[in-house]
């Protein structure tokens, strides 16, 4: 991917294994939210390919990604801060249900309604908020808001779901609990790759973890391995200056 002169990744190449966690890590600058940008259809590759299961994906727009069962959250939390849990959630059926004024007038899509709204009440189950679906999703805490966001992008049924930074502001006590919930995710089936800077949570729930550094692929192992790795070592602690 590059951007005028500037090459945010450069011939990475890396796989992901169905049913597993996946971290992709790096220091500040290493292009890993650019990868994510790239996989999830924010940005069209420049070169080189995105394979989903034999299909290359890579250009298509973020609704067709979608499409194909790879789901993404950001960074920093995007939902709807002046609606309810449960409405945040609904957002995520769009995909199955697709509501009209129309329909809507004449009744007619009521029985999608209530079927969508029970797939939003089993994700938000599922991350154990159920009990606020009448809450403001402004008013939930840090750590609540976050778990919401991936009761969004649970309930668009997801093969794989890409989790940029999801641990970002949490307590120990939050990400504790995050990472019991990422376990029961990979439990039912869903493939996770997440990009993160918390090395407790990398390290204790990833399967397999993939290193960038300058937008160039570094290392790859299990956590053990990735841990005691001198290249990775040298990437995060070393005298070479990372940019932001």
């Amino acid at each position: 991917m590059r951007f005028g002169g500037l090459t945010a990744v450069d011939k990475l190449n890396f796989n992901v294994q169905k049913g597993t966690i996946h971290g992709l890590i790096g220091p500040n600058g290493a292009g890993k939210t650019t990868t994510f940008n790239m996989i999830s259809g924010f940005y069209r590759p420049t070169e080189g390919e995105i394979v989903l299961r034999d299909e290359s994906i890579a250009g298509l727009q973020m609704h067709e990604v979608a499409h194909r069962g790879v789901v993404r959250t950001f960074q920093h939390s995007t939902l709807f801060a002046e609606m309810s849990v449960l409405e945040n959630v609904l957002v995520g059926t769009h995909m199955e249900f697709r509501p009209s004024i129309w329909s809507a007038l004449s009744g007619r899509d009521a029985q999608q309604r209530r079927g969508a709204e029970a797939k939003a009440q089993e994700a938000l189950d599922f991350f154990g908020l159920l009990g606020f679906q009448h809450n403001l999703a402004g008013d939930l805490p840090h750590g609540h808001q976050r778990a919401l966001g991936m009761a969004v992008a649970l309930a668009c049924r997801p093969d794989i779901m890409l989790l940029d930074e999801p641990f970002t502001g949490m307590n120990p006590e939050e990400t504790k609990h995050m990472m019991k919930l990422m376990g029961r995710l990979r439990d039912s089936g869903v493939t996770v790759l997440l990009v993160e800077h918390d090395m407790f949570a990398i390290m204790g729930l990833c399967d397999t973890i993939t290193c960038m550094s300058f937008g160039k692929f570094l290392a790859e192992g299990g956590p053990k391995e990735i841990r005691n790795h001198p290249d990775v070592i040298q990437a995060y602690l070393g005298g070479a200056r990372h940019v932001a």
